[in-house]
């Protein structure tokens, strides 16, 4: 029986030793992660911090100190590996790290890293968008841009860029919904010249297309939101092939004063010279006609109307 405790004794006191030898081997591991994450290594730092709190885990109550630190520094070592692949340019690593981090964090009980790592995704979403924009892959960035504003509904920027990407993938009623977002929350002059120009866009579209009356109304709805004398002509050009001539003559009208000297001044002052002859206005019909006797194409045509005219 004695010889008995003597083997369980020398037992007892090997579980010690390697205990001790193990609580040593975790305690080496964190100083070496440590000189590691001092190093901006952080890398090689988060895989030697997870290998001694593994190390640590498995010595029991001797190791939770050293548990509990680990735990401490690992989700703050990979969010800080996720902004470097931020900085680098490498959107997708960043936000699959932000995802571990997140859960990690989550896990461990830091609130603080888990929300910092949270706050940072829409930023991620944004980067990628821009890069994927810069590349020439607009739906790919309208999708980014899209993702960033689910996540942060009230980020103004991320509204217009979502506009943006849309536009040029040619998703023209996705954008102007986004760019009108994006007035709402603050970037008003910004959303309101980008729609300006959508709308001016879709104008010149519809007047191509035959569509006389949408280009109007897209015509009146750009020079609302970016004042432009373009605006005016479209809508001129399409009220008056619409059979709209009083509406052609109050656009037309509105584009002369808005561009007294554009090169094209003496050919609408022309068309107006005309357009006020049909509705047996001469008085106006001469006004007009007399404004575009300077242009070297329509003047002289001007010039032999205005010699009939009483």
């Amino acid at each position: 029986m004695k010889k008995i405790f003597v083997s369980l004794a020398a037992l007892v006191a090997a579980a010690f030793t390697l205990s001790a030898q193990s609580m040593a081997d975790a305690t080496e591991t964190a100083k070496i992660a440590n000189e590691s994450l001092a190093a901006s290594d952080y890398q090689t730092a988060l895989a030697g911090f997870q290998e001694a709190l593994k190390m640590a885990e498995a010595c029991g109550d001797e190791g939770q100190e050293l548990v509990a630190t680990c735990k401490g520094i690992i989700p703050k070592t990979m969010i800080r590996i996720a902004k470097q692949s931020l900085r680098d340019g490498d959107v997708d690593a960043a936000l699959e790290m932000l995802d571990k981090t997140a859960a990690t964090a989550a896990e461990y009980a830091d609130d603080e890293t888990a929300a910092e790592a949270a706050g940072l995704v829409p930023q991620a979403y944004m980067a990628k968008g821009n890069n994927l924009l810069k590349a020439g892959d607009f739906a790919g960035a309208a999708e980014a841009f899209a993702k960033a504003t689910e996540l942060d509904a009230e980020n103004a920027n991320a509204w217009l860029r979502l506009g943006q990407a849309s536009e040029r993938a040619g998703d023209l009623a996705k954008a102007k919904d986004a760019y009108e977002k994006a007035g709402t929350l603050g970037d008003e002059k910004n959303a309101n010249a980008s729609l300006g120009k959508l709308y001016l866009k879709m104008a010149s579209a519809d007047l191509k297309a035959k569509k006389f009356a949408a280009a109007v109304q897209e015509a009146v709805k750009s020079n609302e939101f970016a004042p432009n004398p373009t605006a005016l002509q479209v809508a001129g050009q399409a009220s008056q092939l619409g059979g709209k001539n009083a509406d052609a003559i109050k656009y037309f009208e509105q584009y002369i004063e808005a561009a007294p000297t554009a090169k094209n001044a003496g050919q609408i002052a022309y068309t107006l010279g005309a357009l006020y002859q049909q509705a047996k206005n001469n008085a106006k019909a001469k006004e007009y006609f007399t404004k575009a006797l300077d242009d070297p194409k329509y003047g002289p045509e001007a010039k032999k109307i205005l010699a009939t005219l009483k």
